[in-house]
């Protein structure tokens, strides 16, 4: 009874629009109450699930997006993607699509990606005569690869939702593969509706406007190259990483490029303390809401459904995939990784899945929940930019939103995506 307490109040409180993390809480107070325990255990919980060192990476790696972000890092990635691929037939979407990936790497954000790139790409496209709705979809699909980048604090919540037992070094390294390849699946399905829409086709700007470009552009993305690089020769831990990223962004910003004002580093640094605020919200409430389901051995009972179902790892993992999907539309990506992995993480363990597999697998699959309503944060940031409403958005959207199930499908059933360059580097 306890359990069905605990589902029927956090579903009924989230059909009613309650945020998230205030919805995760109430229903482990119902519970708790119901089960006649002390309030107090789930408050213990709570600030023991916060007070974990490891967490001062997320911190750091989102004030070190929001410094790019506002530091004017977006305008020097468009102009070295545009000069790359936009004489190519639908080059600004083409152009789109490498921008928001190479940016992505710099945020580590789906959502400062797609408000950076955003402002400066759906603007600039529909100037030039591409649809409303193909500018918004190429982007807000584009902006997703940044939750798999290096830069990204959702592989850390993954890591300490795993127990800690999963190695963020490790997470770091095989992100890279599925990043690349979100990246190709995005620039077909962009080609595809360019060709089909019969958008034009630009000018090469000539391979030394690239060389000055990329030149210009170069400082910017090298933050991957230093987290990549220092985290993988063991020079800094992940959670040291992130703070060298924020020195980082601050000197480039500040004294190379010189392009933050005072107004925006202000800006960004109130943006980095609410986001972590929430985050840091989101994650206690969880550790209250993890104990519960502990507690009624949730883990085990959705094993023991979904092996009532089949042993076919494939459709064990299919299954895996489509509630997590459905799970990650009404949820945030925090909130979903930190709920959902204590559950599905032991039953495709149980399948010969990878835990660091299953990392990339479920980071795609909330990115993908981003893109959905009724949640759909970067759906909406887009669509708010581009001056257009969500259900015109949709009924184009079927192109894109494929490439993205054929990253996932991907990175789920060929192992070899996720874990050759951790495999290659030795690094677990």
């Amino acid at each position: 009874m306890a359990l069905t307490i605990l589902a029927v109040s956090f579903t009924l409180l989230l059909l009613l629009g309650v945020p998230v993390a205030f919805a995760i809480g109430l229903s482990s107070v119902c519970t708790i109450l119901y089960e006649g325990l002390p309030v107090a255990v789930l408050f213990q919980q709570m600030m023991s699930g916060m007070n974990i060192f490891s967490f001062l990476a997320i911190p750091f790696f989102i004030f070190s997006g929001e410094l790019m972000l506002h530091g004017g890092i977006a305008d020097k990635i468009v102009a070295l993607a545009r000069n790359l691929v936009g004489h190519v037939r639908g080059g600004l979407g083409m152009a789109n699509v490498l921008a928001c990936t190479l940016f992505g790497g710099v945020s580590g954000s789906p959502v400062a990606d797609v408000s950076a790139m955003g402002a400066v790409m759906i603007p600039m496209m529909k100037r030039e005569g591409y649809d409303t709705d193909y500018a918004v979809n190429v982007t807000t699909h584009a902006s997703l690869v940044g939750a798999l980048m290096p830069t990204s604090h959702n592989m850390i919540i993954y890591s300490l939702a795993a127990g800690g037992t999963v190695s963020i070094s490790a997470l770091i390294a095989a992100g890279v593969l599925p990043a690349v390849v979100l990246c190709l699946c995005m620039l077909v399905a962009a080609y595809l509706v360019a060709v089909k829409r019969g958008y034009p086709s630009g000018v090469f700007p000539g391979w030394s406007t690239i060389w000055r470009s990329l030149a210009a552009a170069l400082p910017g993305l090298l933050v991957v190259v230093i987290i990549l690089a220092g985290i993988l020769t063991g020079v800094f831990t992940a959670t040291e990483s992130a703070s060298v990223a924020v020195v980082y962004s601050i000197t480039l910003t500040f004294f190379i490029y010189r392009t933050m004002t005072r107004e925006n580093f202000l800006k960004a640094a109130a943006r980095a303390v609410k986001t972590t605020g929430i985050v840091l919200l989101l994650i206690g409430v969880s550790a209250m809401f993890q104990y519960l389901m502990a507690l009624y051995s949730v883990a085990e009972l959705a094993g023991g459904w979904l092996s009532a179902v089949s042993s076919n790892p494939w459709t064990i993992f299919f299954l895996i995939n489509l509630i997590l999907f459905i799970l990650g539309t009404f949820m945030d990506m925090a909130a979903t990784i930190l709920i959902c992995t204590p559950i599905f993480l032991p039953i495709a363990m149980k399948f010969g899945m990878d835990p660091v597999q299953f990392g990339m697998v479920m980071l795609i699959n909330c990115a993908l929940g981003l893109n959905t309503p009724p949640v759909g944060t970067t759906q909406f940031v887009g669509c708010a930019i581009g001056g257009i409403s969500v259900g015109e958005v949709m009924r184009t959207i079927l192109p894109f939103y494929a490439a993205l199930l054929a990253a996932l499908f991907l990175v789920t059933y060929v192992p070899a995506f996720s874990m050759w360059l951790p495999h290659m580097l030795s690094v677990r």
